[in-house]
């Protein structure tokens, strides 16, 4: 078993960066399920469907939710979802913490949010010259 990853985002996000990570990493070591929003999606209907894939992903170890604003719809309701045994939610999804969660699909949920949290910060970078 292992823990399962459901992605919250605005429309395009997440289904964007899973699928570039999916193609760096030439496959998806953990079960992994999409949810996007846009002005038009209900609220409570995403917390249904968030509540549905939460349990589809659950195989004992946990689930860790990504979403990608906090503040923002994604985050509200996966905030509202952390009351839920065996549920963690990580704000601020970025490619560099999508990719580090992917890359330790053995951690337990609490090690494979604190990786989210360090690979989201260890990928951004000040660029600049000298």
């Amino acid at each position: 078993m292992s823990v399962g990853v459901l992605i919250i985002s605005h429309d395009g996000i997440g289904p964007a960066l899973l699928g570039t990570a999916v193609l760096m990493l030439d496959g998806c070591p953990l079960q992994t399920k999409l949810l996007t929003t846009s002005r038009d999606v209900d609220p409570d209907q995403l917390m249904e469907d968030a509540v549905e894939q939460i349990t589809t992903l659950d195989t004992g170890d946990g689930v860790l939710i990504l979403t990608d604003l906090y503040g923002s719809t994604p985050s509200n309701i996966a905030q509202k979802l952390i009351t839920q045994k065996h549920v963690h939610v990580v704000s601020g999804l970025n490619l560099s913490m999508l990719i580090r969660v992917l890359n330790y699909p053995q951690l337990p949920l609490l090690e494979l949010s604190e990786k989210a949290v360090s690979g989201g910060k260890d990928g951004i970078i000040w660029i600049r010259s000298e």
